[in-house]
């Protein structure tokens, strides 16, 4: 196993990576910064968008372009023209858009989370085909939204709890239910940040404020703990031509007032050798 710095700007809060099999091209974003970035691995090329607010997560439309999660709500992002249009309105003033990704079916699942981070006022919301249903309430910042290969789990952790939650999950229908506490990373770090799961069902999580990233069987054992060379990745995403290196965006705290950054903060990494596939990211439907 080895771990490389990649040649990619630093950022503020690198998040929300998605790697697209038809394009072979990585995406990810940077919140505080309103960025969305596609990097080709092969030839080096990176590209950027700038939005209008902090954005939370992002996702590939089916028919071209992404959707975005800002704090206002979910928009639309034209690849071609940069512009940005509202789809959803965020109804909760207090509350911003956090992770998301898309399942099987071509729904965009997200989180929310307080603007202050002091109270659970965050929930988890599904949005198919432009109309949004809340899933879950009582989360305080909604992050790594995931789903087990079979459909039949999908993980959401709550990150000032410390907790990853499980839930049955139903992809006919988009229904969450039997809400549980499948992972404590209090031990670790102790934020559960940006989630994937393997080929095998074993879900990856980066701990943030911990410098580390986890490897978690489908019954929550631990099966890997990997040293990190910053205490801030931020999330983690299977990667490449055969789906088995993993990017791990991290965070640079020097953004935040009385914090400094340590040399690697906010660099993005790759983990090679982990012996291990990932799976291919579902784009939008709507």
């Amino acid at each position: 196993m080895q771990i490389s710095k990649l040649d990619l700007p630093k950022c503020q809060v690198g998040e929300g990576p998605v790697w697209d099999v038809a394009e072979q091209a990585l995406y990810y974003i940077d919140i505080f910064a309103h960025e969305v970035f596609r990097w080709d691995p092969a030839s080096g090329d990176l590209r950027r968008w700038s939005v209008p607010d902090i954005v939370g997560s992002m996702a590939l439309r089916e028919g071209g372009g992404a959707i975005v999660a800002l704090g206002s709500g979910v928009h639309s992002l034209d690849f071609e023209s940069g512009e940005v249009a509202s789809m959803t309105v965020n109804a909760e003033p207090e509350t911003q858009l956090a992770d998301g990704k898309v399942d099987r079916a071509g729904r965009f699942v997200f989180g929310t989370s307080d603007r202050a981070m002091k109270a659970p006022k965050g929930g988890l919301y599904s949005l198919d085909h432009g109309r949004l249903t809340q899933l879950d309430n009582d989360i305080h910042l909604g992050n790594g939204p995931r789903w087990s290969p079979d459909n039949r789990t999908f993980y959401h952790a709550d990150s000032l709890r410390h907790l990853i939650y499980a839930y049955d999950y139903d992809l006919e229908t988009g229904g969450a239910r039997n809400r549980r506490a499948f992972f404590d990373s209090s031990a670790w770090g102790p934020i559960p940040d940006g989630a994937t799961v393997d080929a095998e069902g074993n879900l990856w999580t980066a701990i943030c404020e911990g410098g580390v990233v986890l490897c978690l069987d489908p019954q929550g054992a631990l099966l890997r703990e990997i040293a990190f060379p910053t205490r801030i990745p931020a999330s983690v995403m299977f990667f490449g031509p055969d789906l088995d290196r993993l990017f791990v965006p991290t965070i640079d705290p020097s953004f935040i007032p009385g914090r400094e950054a340590a040399p690697d903060d906010g660099c993005c990494f790759v983990i090679d050798g982990l012996g291990v596939q990932g799976l291919p990211e579902p784009r939008y439907a709507g």
